[in-house]
């Protein structure tokens, strides 16, 4: 992706408060713990949006050999995906994929 600023930092979830350490190898956009991420990109990597809310896991869809995690923003409601990294909790990943989005 063109467009695409890399960025694998630390943090900590504003969901659920864990610390959540960087990927490794590639951005680490989401929690793994509770999948929940931050509305703050415009592009991917580029930190320029300023509605800052919780992105809530709802959904799941397939996205070439993986998955993308759909989120709806609990401020705006705007629709988002990321694809799903290895180390996040697949219980909750398979949870997600019973549900409708």
């Amino acid at each position: 992706m063109k467009n695409f600023t890399m960025r694998d930092e630390e943090f900590i979830c504003a969901s659920c408060g864990k610390n959540v350490s960087p990927l490794g190898y590639t951005a680490r956009d989401h929690c793994p713990y509770c999948l929940y991420s931050k509305h703050v990109d415009i592009m991917p990597g580029d930190r320029n949006n300023t509605c800052c809310g919780l992105l809530e896991p709802i959904g799941i869809e397939k996205f070439k050999d993986s998955y993308k995690i759909i989120y709806k923003c609990q401020k705006c409601g705007e629709l988002h995906k990321n694809i799903m990294a290895r180390d996040d909790d697949m219980d909750l990943i398979i949870e997600l994929s019973k549900q409708k989005s």
